[in-house]
């Protein structure tokens, strides 16, 4: 009967690589329990990241490695979820009710950053995650009219609001509350004034991510961001053509300087291919969010195309991951959701919150 060792399994789980990162499941510590009876093998994994699309094909990949063990017998795999709060820039503490905030960032207007957002937040609750999203473009706000609302927030208690539900997500913006035909004539400080009330006057439901939709630039907003909310990680938005690469690139810089790590870069409108014919033409050039990712040691994590419908459902409130979740630019959005969560997974943790408060008082 076979004998076999820990070791020998672990050695075994060191050539599987998990796809969303890249590293081995060993040096990922997603090992969790080995359990070895007679010649029977059980392992217990735990993702860091929501990965509903992926885990069935892991745990297959799991199998086929371990029955390479001689005269091996039944093996079991059992792989769950377990998103954690990770540490965030400088002295901030995590938003209450919010494990991670993630900002989506662009340099300039114009890049489909808003539209990548949603979809985005839509790919992590299809992947099993419970998500929000927050309009933070308080001049230009898209959310309502990407995600098909337009009520009015409630609030129970007269002090807080409840978030809009779209599609399983939970969503805040200025748009709810002011009229599309309306001009957000504010200076800045009513303006980051209005980003902060956003975010902590709304009742966030338990969320693992909160995905905060910034707008173009590094101004007033931005620096609100950077130094008064609690950011576990970006992600740069871009198109391939040296334009918009270069005001991504300040984007970037932006981050880097106030230590919020830039989990990788999302290239839009890589490539168009006609509706008629199939051909595919690199309108805007190619290869410079692969570049900059090289250049700046950070991800691709994907490459979308330019494709009139993932516009076309934008508009109809109905975005792409909803209206066509089999479609390739779908996929391609899961697959870039996937691959920020399981980069944020592999990051420090935040250890405050399962700490207890200490109150000292005189009896």
């Amino acid at each position: 009967m076979a004998n076999f060792e820990k070791s020998q399994i672990e050695n075994l789980l060191k050539s599987v690589i998990d796809p969303n990162h890249g590293l081995d499941l060993v040096a990922a510590k997603s090992v969790k329990a080995i359990t070895i009876d007679g010649a029977n093998v059980s392992v217990r994994l735990e993702l860091g990241y929501p990965a509903n699309s992926t885990i069935e094909a892991l745990t297959e990949a799991v199998k086929q490695q371990l029955k390479t063990l001689p005269d091996i017998g039944s093996v079991f795999v059992d792989i769950n979820v377990k998103i954690l709060s990770h540490a965030v820039q400088q002295a901030l503490k995590p938003q209450p009710n919010v494990k991670n905030i993630i900002a989506v960032a662009s340099g300039k207007g114009g890049v489909g950053k808003s539209t990548t957002a949603v979809n985005i937040a839509l790919a992590l609750v299809a992947e099993g995650a419970t998500v929000g999203i927050l309009d933070a473009d308080i001049y230009g706000p898209s959310i309502p009219t990407m995600l098909g609302i337009s009520n009015y927030p409630t609030s129970l208690d007269k002090k807080t609001m409840m978030p809009n539900m779209a599609h399983g997500l939970q969503t805040m913006s200025i748009g709810y509350m002011v009229p599309a035909e309306q001009a957000m004539i504010w200076r800045g400080p009513m303006v980051t004034n209005a980003l902060l009330q956003l975010l902590k006057e709304t009742n966030w439901n338990d969320l693992d991510y909160l995905i905060i939709d910034l707008p173009p630039g590094t101004g007033d907003i931005q620096l609100t961001l950077s130094q008064q909310i609690p950011v576990s990680g970006a992600i740069i938005v871009t198109t391939p053509q040296d334009i918009a690469l270069i005001d991504a690139q300040r984007g970037l810089a932006m981050f880097q300087k106030v230590n919020v790590p830039v989990l990788g870069i999302v290239e839009n409108m890589s490539l168009h291919i006609c509706s008629n014919c199939g051909h595919e033409e690199a309108i805007f050039g190619s290869g410079g969010g692969a570049a900059m990712a090289e250049i700046n040691k950070v991800e691709l994590l994907g490459s979308l195309p330019l494709d009139r419908s993932i516009r076309e459902y934008a508009d109809s409130g109905v975005p792409t991951v909803i209206a066509d979740p089999d479609s390739r630019a779908a996929q391609i959005y899961k697959e870039i959701a996937r691959k920020t969560a399981a980069k944020l997974a592999l990051r420090a943790k935040d250890f405050t919150t399962r700490f207890p408060n200490i109150i000292v008082q005189n009896t």
